[in-house]
């Protein structure tokens, strides 16, 4: 399949304000939705498009949006959020898209609440992403006081209240319905699921949680067609997406490219390659809760399939590389911390275990560790894992164990047997 050249989500050629917005098409997608669609529709044409949720769980969205009940009865209110809370390590792609391109967002988010039914929306944002906050709030008033917010938006009877809310900030709020505990003022806490936030969200009313990058492609796909949206890939799955890349690489950053473009090519023809004097030794496809792919995966396909058959997850499509020179068991080690101390503490697995794990894996780095942990770590990576928590915390934070363990077992062993890291 011939490559397609694309410049749809990312804002190099889109500037900031709503005019220049405009300029190069910007609301021609509401435009069209609200003049020529109905809300059936445009959900119909959404699950067309096999547009996969970018916040990391790969979820159809036109599937998604359908589960929202829609029986005529509008006098209740359902919601739109947009998941704005990036905080998995090692992930700032929402961040490049909120601040480069607000306009592109809200466009995105009328619409999908149009075709849910909607009468109010909100950004849960980061609390730390302040450039975003003023520039996202900028353009809202843009968009009320060009009437695509507000009332009777561009004579369609529609209505839309858009609101940001700017997060307390907890990694844990990266799953919807803690999120949609601390938008309404409780404590981040995930929720038994069912009832499903399709049906029973906020404020216990049918409400819709997506991605910032999922949001985006919203008016694109309405603007140019399901078969548009699916001939941007390189798979059976659509679009492009923004993958990154972290790490000792020359140079690190962030790409707009096909989905299904392989790991060797985002690692040396974008990323330029290892920088002088390091060797590839892996990388955390996905973001921090993925698991480590290494040498033998560079030719895997970065979409959502080849990558979990690979045994990892393509999760934000943000690649943490671990090179020749950095401890794995450090790497790890910094990894696993960060997910103990965001853990909410309400399940006994991620509670108890992930605390445990730190511990052992600090033991081993200072040079005090034991052989025996090694198997209380696989234990421990084994009951974290799905289907023994509540939420997918633990089990994220297991991944990038199990597969260091996996892959690099015998640096853990040296850290051992040595009595010290080989790297100091």
């Amino acid at each position: 399949m011939e490559r397609p050249l694309t410049k749809y989500i990312t804002p190099g050629s889109i500037a900031y304000n709503l005019e220049d917005y405009k300029k190069v098409g910007g609301y021609a997608g509401l435009k069209k939705a609200m003049k020529n669609m109905t809300p059936a529709e445009v959900t119909s044409l959404v699950k067309g498009s096999n547009l996969l949720g970018r916040g990391g769980a790969g979820f159809p969205t036109g599937v998604k949006w359908s589960l929202v009940p829609m029986n005529g009865d509008d006098s209740k209110p359902k919601y739109l959020i947009c998941n704005a809370d990036e905080m998995e390590p090692g992930t700032f792609k929402d961040r490049y898209l909120l601040e480069g391109n607000p306009h592109q967002l809200i466009e995105g988010m009328i619409i999908s609440a149009y075709a849910i039914r909607a009468e109010k929306a909100y950004i849960f944002l980061r609390w730390a992403y302040k450039k975003a906050e003023a520039g996202l709030r900028t353009a809202i008033n843009e968009a009320y006081k060009a009437g695509y917010l507000g009332k009777n938006i561009l004579g369609s009877g529609f209505n839309l209240e858009l609101h940001v809310h700017s997060s307390a900030g907890r990694y844990i709020c990266g799953e919807e319905t803690a999120l949609l505990n601390s938008l309404e003022g409780k404590r981040a806490l995930p929720r038994t699921k069912p009832p499903f936030p399709a049906v029973s969200g906020l404020f216990g009313r049918p409400t819709v949680v997506n991605n910032v990058e999922t949001l985006s492609w919203i008016s694109h796909i309405v603007e140019n067609g399901a078969d548009w949206f699916k001939g941007l890939s390189l798979t059976g799955t659509g679009g492009t997406k923004l993958y990154g890349v972290s790490g000792k690489v020359k140079n690190p950053g962030i790409w707009e490219l096909p989905l299904g473009i392989t790991m060797r090519e985002l690692l040396e023809e974008h990323a330029g390659g290892m920088a002088t004097g390091h060797k590839f030794r892996g990388a955390l496809p996905g973001g921090a809760s993925t698991d480590f792919l290494i040498e033998e995966h560079l030719d895997v396909k970065m979409d959502f399939t080849t990558v979990a058959a690979a045994g990892s997850r393509l999760g934000t499509g943000t690649m943490i590389v671990l090179d020749d020179k950095t401890c794995p068991v450090a790497f790890v080690h910094n990894v696993e911390r960060f997910f103990a101390l965001e853990s909410c503490g309400w399940c006994t697995p991620c509670r108890e275990g992930l605390p445990w794990v730190e511990k052992m894996l600090a033991s081993i780095e200072e040079g005090t560790g034991k052989m025996e942990y090694l198997d209380l770590l696989k234990f421990n990576a084994k009951y974290m894992g799905p289907g023994n928590t509540f939420c997918a915390h633990a089990p994220g934070a297991a991944e990038p164990l199990q597969s260091g363990l996996k892959y690099f077992y015998d640096d853990f062993v040296e850290h051992i047997t040595g009595k010290k890291c080989p790297w100091k």
